[in-house]
């Protein structure tokens, strides 16, 4: 198993990352009205809520294939393993947009740590994972 990862290092920042996956799938899709709650949303955002939780859920399972059942492990993954540093990357860069720039959705309360600093470090564990994993995933 952690061979597959290059060593335990890795093995342990594929985990955080994608149990901040799991974390942000199981608020938005079974906790949606205290997510909604929480952010100042009304009831009428849950079904984009869930439509958002459920990439979540698409890439949990995806992630659990190659680094748990996939006999290669993560070899030759590429294609998954950049998609979710793009897709982190874009919510980072939006998120600042909307923040910084836009001012849309912010309010008393929506958080800056949740809101930008969140997905700047799933941008950074994946891209550590790329990097680290490249051996393996660009073959």
């Amino acid at each position: 198993m952690i061979d597959k990862f290059n060593g335990i290092f890795y093995l342990i920042v594929f985990l955080i990352h994608f149990l901040a996956y799991a974390f942000y799938a199981y608020r938005c899709l079974f906790d949606t009205r205290a997510f909604l709650k929480q952010y100042g949303m009304d009831d009428t955002a849950a079904i984009m809520t869930r439509f958002y939780g459920s990439m979540f859920v698409g890439s949990l399972f995806m992630a659990g294939y190659i680094g748990f059942v996939r006999p290669n492990g993560v070899e030759a993954t590429w294609a998954f393993f950049n998609l979710v540093f793009l897709q982190n990357l874009c919510s980072f860069i939006f998120a600042f947009w909307s923040h910084q720039k836009n001012h849309l959705g912010v309010n008393e309360k929506t958080s800056l740590v949740e809101g930008i600093i969140v997905p700047g470090i799933l941008t950074v564990l994946i891209a550590i994972l790329c990097y680290g994993l490249s051996d393996k995933i660009y073959i």
